[in-house]
């Protein structure tokens, strides 16, 4: 289980990572509102110290437990639906002894645990149909719940992960280009439905936001597009190096509430507004340098497993990463993901600490002074 590893052992290079930017996020969520600031402290210090006992466990060991986490991750997303909160027509949320929060953050974690060590006790018949139909079926469980929430951004990112770890994992290019004749053809036809005044595919709302983004010139999706137009003011009105964190500008997007939901989803614009372009180049660079170091510890891994652990989890940081600053920057469609370790959002931040302790942990278990011996 625990075990004692060697300081000089220790990736020291993606601790520091982590910290620099979990407290940049931090005082830029102090900047965006006062009264969030030290809840996210409190939150980068459970991550940090939950990141550092889980990386003193053997990985391997953790995941002889995957279909026990698999099960109670599926539990976690019934409860959501039967007992959890509402909050602006989504139910995603769920309070246990008085803390509340969101089983799909820690569900991403759960599930990069899981299939690392399904396609390594499948490794030999990966491409197989029987692999593939039960790895499908496995995934398909958990997606329906959330997707119920309703929660497609999370949907969409945990099958654009799962399509990562699959490849990861050594799926066929044969099977990669064969889904790819089928899956581009469907999206198009997927896109043009939802395009359509009556569709039922998805709600309102979230069609609202794709028209918004495909039509953002016409007078009916002004007020939808409007807020991602702020943001990119927000941004651009930093220049060179901000205007300096919690500023009196009244004209400022982030006093002047231009820009809502700017300590979660829109903390980039903060960060743009207060920080400047070398704030946000140090931002990119830390989380680029974060992905890095994933990729890196993933090709030195003892095995499979450990490899697609830490390949799971730069893509994940990759995927949210990409898809917050593209919401921010309107390159992309309004979407409410956080940015890792940056965005206030205690069970996202908690939760990718999990993760990175494991990371840690692989890169321990590559020298073979730590590896446990089969003796039986």
């Amino acid at each position: 289980m625990i075990k004692l590893y060697k300081l000089r052992d220790y990736d020291f290079r993606l601790v520091i990572a982590l910290v620099v930017l979990s407290f940049i996020g931090v005082l830029l969520v102090g900047s965006a509102d006062a009264s969030l600031q030290n809840r996210q402290l409190m939150g980068m210090i459970l991550g940090l110290v939950l990141m550092v006992v889980i990386s003193l466990m053997d990985f391997s060991w953790v995941l002889n437990f995957s279909w026990l986490l698999y099960a109670g991750n599926i539990l976690l997303l019934l409860a959501v639906l039967l007992f959890g909160n509402d909050a602006n027509g989504a139910t995603r949320w769920i309070s246990i002894g008085g803390f509340r929060f969101q089983p799909t953050e820690l569900a991403k974690i759960i599930l990069i645990l899981f299939f690392a060590r399904f396609f390594m006790e499948h490794e030999e018949d990966l491409n197989t149909l029987r692999t593939l139909l039960k790895s499908f079926i496995l995934l398909a469980v958990p997606l329906i719940l959330i997707l119920r929430q309703p929660d497609l951004k999370n949907t969409l990112t945990i099958v654009i992960l799962f399509c990562m770890i699959i490849y990861m994992a050594g799926l066929s290019y044969k099977i990669i280009g064969g889904a790819l004749l089928v899956a581009i053809p469907l999206a198009v036809v997927i896109l043009f439905i939802i395009m359509q005044p009556n569709q039922k595919l998805i709600p309102d709302y979230q069609r609202n936001r794709i028209m918004s983004f495909l039509n953002s010139e016409e007078d009916e999706y002004s007020d939808s597009v409007l807020q991602q137009e702020n943001s990119v003011m927000a941004i651009g009105s930093g220049q060179l190096t901000g205007t300096g964190l919690n500023n009196n500008e009244v004209s400022s997007a982030n006093n002047g509430d231009f820009v809502s939901e700017n300590q979660t989803d829109f903390i980039f614009s903060v960060a743009g507004e207060e920080l400047g372009f070398i704030g946000c180049a140090a931002i990119l660079l830390l989380l680029l340098f974060i992905i890095f170091e994933c990729i890196r510890i993933s090709l030195r891994a003892k095995d499979l497993s450990g490899k697609l652990i830490c390949s799971g989890m730069g893509a994940l940081v990759g995927i949210q990463s990409f898809i917050n600053i593209g919401v921010v920057t309107n390159i992309l469609p309004n979407t409410g993901t956080p940015l890792p370790f940056v965005s206030y959002g205690l069970t996202s931040m908690v939760s990718l600490y999990i993760g990175m302790g494991l990371v840690l942990n692989v890169g321990l278990q590559r020298y073979k002074k730590y590896r446990e011996v089969d003796e039986s």
